[in-house]
């Protein structure tokens, strides 16, 4: 018995517990959806005993499907950045704080004039930026301290499912990063990160390493789904990088391509590295470092051109789109209608569409659109990898182990990989081949690699990768006729932000006279 992991992927809309045999083949899925609260422009939230719920909904439910004697250990992911506090008895006090949330700007800017702005990056890996936890936190400090105060701990999701299934409060390295609270090279709390967002050592969790056993399925919540206590909880990590690992992507020389409804990309590191080019966190597997790449309006800008057009589909408008001749007839898009993390951190930046003329229809925007995507994924992919093998030669002292130079393999995933068009000009501006992955939960899977190695199955989480990760089912090649057009039209798109970054400033400005 003792056939299979589940892996949890606790994401923004949803819990989903999967059921993972030896070999990484799905054998069950169950998803439990919970809301999204906007009270306030900015502000995003969610109630963490939603959370529960789905996931003691999720558990059961694939409990009942696989049988109780056959699961051998469950391991979390999870929506990073996003928390709560919890009273002694593990109550929440508060709405969780998500990820989304934008209320602490203010707060950005005071910590990275009171530390510097460079000082907070390279302590955490995280340019200064209202995704990390640490300044929604500052901002309870200054609007809600006696509730700050008072709470027991700071939890994560995956802290706050810890503490609830095993009754400890502990939670994985990998896990408690993204919050911008911790010493990302040694993975421990940072002090002063810890005092500047006005928090107190004791009501932070006991940390360990993805992949770490934090403690057995307490009697009572093993009862409510049907598994046996005991049941050993295994670290996980943040969705993203558990997404990475489920990918394959655990070592030199791959990288990882989420084309969702924003666009994640990522490649290890043995070393530590910090720049704004990228935010570094802690890898899934316990050994090294993740750099990542964050493009906010992926797949979901798509979406809104079909709205905005009044296009029938996304299918419809690629079909058009395909005898449009590259370049849009010169059409720029500057993809930033969520703002922009790396590399810029610049939230007042806003998206462009440069060149337009009476010529142009719907179908010349698409295409200009999947070009824009495409030329900030390659800018961004250049200085993460750039950087990651300046690290890797100096750790070897060997830069001919750096792949001859030649650009790293790249797996992608998500629902852009079913776009031919976008996946035909992301290769060739990339100017690499692309290999897509068949598995549509990476997150989850990645936690059942860590769950399985926990567990004694593999020797260590890279060699569970390697057994478990689905081979690529495809692969998209560079269009030999594209490449040198798209590499002077890329040298152009550089150029954009810095031509328009002030004008959204003072519109910025105008705007909230």
């Amino acid at each position: 018995m003792d056939d299979v992991v589940i892996g949890i992927d606790a994401s923004t809309t949803a819990v989903k517990a999967i059921a993972f045999t030896r070999d990484g083949k799905e054998l069950f899925q169950a998803r439990e959806a919970y809301p999204l609260s906007n009270p306030r422009p900015g502000h995003f939230e969610q109630d963490a005993e939603h959370w529960w719920t789905a996931l003691l909904g999720a558990l059961k439910q694939v409990t009942e499907a696989v049988g109780a004697a056959q699961v051998a250990a469950i391991a979390i992911a999870h929506q990073r950045e996003t928390f709560t506090l919890i009273d002694h008895a593990g109550k929440p006090l508060i709405p969780a704080i998500l990820w989304l949330d934008e209320r602490a700007r203010p707060q950005v800017i005071r910590l990275s004039a009171e530390l510097g702005r460079e000082t907070i990056r390279d302590w955490s890996g995280k340019p200064p930026d209202p995704t990390p936890a640490l300044y929604a936190i500052a901002w309870l400090a200054e609007h809600q301290p006696q509730t700050l105060d008072d709470a027991a701990a700071l939890v994560d999701v995956h802290g706050f499912f810890v503490h609830r299934l095993t009754g400890r409060l502990v939670t994985s390295t990998a896990s408690a990063d993204p919050l911008g609270l911790l010493d990302v090279k040694n993975g421990t709390w940072h002090p002063q990160l810890v005092e500047a967002a006005g928090l107190r050592p004791d009501q932070l969790p006991r940390l360990v390493a993805p992949g770490a056993i934090c403690g057995g399925l307490g009697e009572s919540v093993a009862r409510l789904i049907g598994l046996k206590a005991g049941t050993p909880v295994v670290a996980g990590a943040g969705d993203g990088q558990a997404m990475g690992l489920g990918m394959g992507v655990y070592g030199d020389g791959k990288n990882y391509l989420s084309l969702g409804s924003g666009i994640v990309s990522g490649c290890y590191s043995h070393g530590i590295t910090t720049s704004d080019a990228f935010r570094t966190l802690v890898s899934p597997t316990g050994s090294g470092f993740m750099l990542e790449t964050v493009l906010r309006s992926g797949m979901q800008l798509v979406d809104w051109i079909v709205r905005t057009t009044g296009s029938p589909s996304a299918a419809a408008l690629e079909k058009a789109a395909v005898d449009v001749a590259a370049g849009s007839e010169g059409l720029l898009v500057m993809p930033y209608w969520a703002g922009v993390m790396s590399p810029y951190w610049d939230g007042a930046a806003r998206g462009a569409i440069v060149g337009l003329s009476l010529d142009h229809e719907p179908k010349h925007l698409f295409r200009a659109v999947l070009e824009g995507i495409a030329f900030e994924q390659a800018i961004a992919s250049e200085a993460m990898e750039t950087q990651a093998a300046e690290t890797q030669a100096a750790r070897t002292q060997a830069a001919e182990t750096l792949a001859g130079g030649k650009p790293a393999a790249m797996i992608a995933a998500g629902g852009g990989t079913n776009c031919a068009l976008l996946m035909r000009i992301m290769a060739s501006v990339l100017e690499r081949p692309l290999s897509v992955s068949p598995v549509n939960e990476a997150a989850a899977l990645g936690a059942a690699m860590l769950a399985a190695s926990a567990i004694g199955w593999f020797a260590s989480p890279e060699t569970a990768a390697e057994a478990m990760a689905a081979p690529p089912t495809k692969h998209v090649d560079p269009v030999d006729g594209l490449v040198s057009g798209y590499r002077a039209r890329k040298a152009i798109y550089r150029d954009l932000y810095q031509a328009t970054r002030e004008t959204h400033v003072r519109l910025g400005e105008v705007g909230q006279v």
